[in-house]
């Protein structure tokens, strides 16, 4: 996501280091950098504190287990479902058990879509059942399928070139994979390009950064005044090989079959939970993660580890009888997987006090071993970002990256918010991402310690600091 950054000549607002409300620039804060150092330099022992209970103390391993309890008991929690639902109750039950403040649920209404069965066999040239995965809000085909041949294409440039081929085939996308945000409009806009040429249906390749044969799903998106045709994901292994039958000269024939349905809104629930401010109750610093999933795997790494991370730091946080001048709250999201649809209701609903938000943080980009945090914000806030991950020497985690961004967050950055998340290794989350392989299996209890480490200690430093940080 691009930003315009605009420069006005005249009166420039800034935000009130003291007050969090918009003020002029003469009025600021007159705190030197250096005072704001020492401030922030003064929380070393309560980071150490947060890293010694979260890595070695009795809270190690909490949130792993925590998780594995959740993903093994309800399993996957696509939108819409009852098994998200379920996992809401859950939590809200579990959040109250720990003693956390003011949880709640906010109501909210989301998406409802279901696979059903679904197949792909291959016909010609030979006969080869191809493993897929269904594509979230696609239609489904007649129940007796589609079969069509088939054009493969590596590109939208391509399948422009190709239109006149493209009526009344399955397009087959073989788009090498560059990065997830570069490579995903596949995913996401592959069917409406291939029906705009007359395409039946289109199979996309895998948006992954490895393969073992495993499709992985997500989200697409239908245009007004396009047809509406099916659309799955097939295996890197599937596409490479067609594009090379295709090189050959080869006519591949795909028998098509998908259940998929849409279904009315359904009513659901983000999640709430605070430890209120002592000094500036009013102010927040908000930690997040989503708790619905794709429905295949068990939603461990996307996005539970997320959200049991978030939980995670309010824990560690009332563990060590802590309580920051400002409001840490946590909101489990839901329906994020459909582009954000719980936290953009949050959003409306809670706008009005956009001043009051010093911080909104969102990990869902995994929790394996941290490479540092993600930021975006005002360069006087992330020098201050900066000196707060300083703190986390001790587990060598220090590093202030770009690109804070978030689907959950982002209507907040967008507004102004300084916004930050966490990064984690990425080659190893788009290997699992929206696969059946997202399961515990894949989660290490040791990283998780770390990671929660890491989130409780950016999260209360920056709830507690005198000043909220400074906007652009």
């Amino acid at each position: 996501m691009k930003f315009l950054l605009l420069t006005f000549v005249g009166v420039v607002h800034l935000l009130s280091l003291s007050s969090g409300k918009t003020i002029y620039k003469n009025d600021i804060s007159q705190r030197t950098f250096q005072e704001i150092k020492e401030e922030i330099a003064s929380y070393g022992d309560v980071a150490k504190a947060i890293i010694n209970l979260a890595v070695y103390g009795k809270a190690q391993n909490r949130s792993y287990e925590r998780l594995a309890l959740l993903v093994d008991t309800v399993g996957p929690r696509p939108s819409g479902s009852k098994s998200l639902e379920k996992a809401i109750q859950i939590m809200y039950q579990n959040l109250q058990e720990d003693g956390l403040e003011n949880v709640h649920l906010e109501p909210v209404k989301i998406p409802h879509w279901e696979r059903g069965e679904e197949s792909a066999v291959m016909l010609e040239p030979r006969i080869h059942k191809m493993a897929i995965l269904g594509l979230g809000s696609s239609v489904g085909t007649p129940p007796e399928g589609i079969t069509a041949e088939v054009l493969v294409v590596t590109s939208f440039e391509e399948l422009q070139r190709r239109a006149p081929e493209a009526r009344g085939k399955i397009v087959v996308y073989n788009q090498p994979y560059v990065n997830y945000s570069k490579t995903v409009q596949y995913r996401v806009q592959g069917s409406v390009e291939a029906a705009k040429v007359g395409a039946v249906a289109s199979l996309i390749r895998s948006v992954a950064s490895f393969s073992i044969y495993s499709p992985h799903t997500g989200i697409q998106e239908y245009q007004d005044g396009v047809p509406k045709i099916p659309t799955a994901c097939i295996t890197v292994e599937d596409a490479e090989m067609m594009s090379r039958m295709a090189s050959r000269g080869n006519r591949i024939v795909i028998q098509l079959k998908m259940g998929a349905k849409n279904y009315p809104d359904a009513d659901s629930f983000n999640t709430v939970a605070e430890i209120i401010g002592s000094k500036y109750p009013e102010q927040v610093v908000l930690v997040s993660g989503h708790l619905d999933s794709w429905d295949v795997g068990q939603g461990a790494m996307d996005d539970g580890g997320g959200a049991f991370i978030s939980w995670e730091a309010l824990s560690l946080i009332k563990d060590l009888g802590l309580r920051p001048k400002r409001t840490l709250r946590l909101v489990l999201w839901t329906a994020e997987e459909q582009g954000g649809i719980g936290a953009f209701q949050y959003y409306q609903l809670h706008k009005a006090n956009i001043s009051n938000y010093s911080l909104v943080m969102e990990s869902d980009l995994g929790t394996f071993l941290p490479s540092g945090l993600q930021f975006t914000g005002s360069e006087k806030a992330r020098t201050i970002v900066e000196e707060v991950m300083s703190l986390l020497q001790p587990v060598n985690i220090t590093q202030v990256f770009r690109a804070g961004e978030g689907t959950d967050i982002n209507f907040w950055i967008q507004a102004g918010v300084p916004g930050a998340s966490l990064l984690d290794d990425l080659y190893k989350y788009f290997s699992f991402h929206h696969s059946r392989g997202d399961t515990m299996t894949i989660m290490d209890p040791k990283q998780m310690n770390v990671a929660a480490a890491v989130w409780a200690v950016v999260s209360y430093v920056i709830a507690d600091m005198e000043e909220m940080l400074p906007r652009s």
